[in-house]
């Protein structure tokens, strides 16, 4: 039986956008497209934004960039690597995912640059 891997998708949320919440949600949405291949490969997506998005709105965040979210969206995704078994960084400008790779390179998490790349070796 092969091993069921924890994978962080990695790739733009804010960058590029200007905050603009259609452009935001189609970032979300490209990393959201990697999650499905993964999870029938036999494996477990997860998304840092699924998370953050939710304690954003517990925590009563205004807009991107205010108190509660410099607070909660670069943190939850380095806290979900610390379960992770390897990080997917998917294509496009971001400080973000750039830092969450530094974070599992510190690791020692196995980083992929596509999800070819991923699905060829797992």
């Amino acid at each position: 039986m092969k091993k069921v891997l924890t994978i962080l998708i990695a790739g733009p949320y804010r960058s590029g956008t200007n905050d603009d919440p259609e452009l935001m949600a189609q970032n979300l949405q490209r990393m959201e497209e990697v999650a499905l291949p993964i999870f029938r490969a036999g494996h477990i997506p997860v998304i840092g934004e699924w998370f953050a998005l939710s304690l954003l709105k517990q925590a009563d965040s205004k807009h991107p960039g205010d108190d509660a979210y410099e607070e909660i969206s670069y943190p939850i995704a380095r806290r979900l690597l610390t379960k992770c078994d390897a990080i997917l960084r998917i294509p496009g400008t971001s400080k973000g995912a750039d830092g969450d790779v530094k974070a599992a390179q510190a690791a020692g998490l196995k980083i992929y640059y596509s999800l070819d790349e991923f699905i060829a070796n797992n």
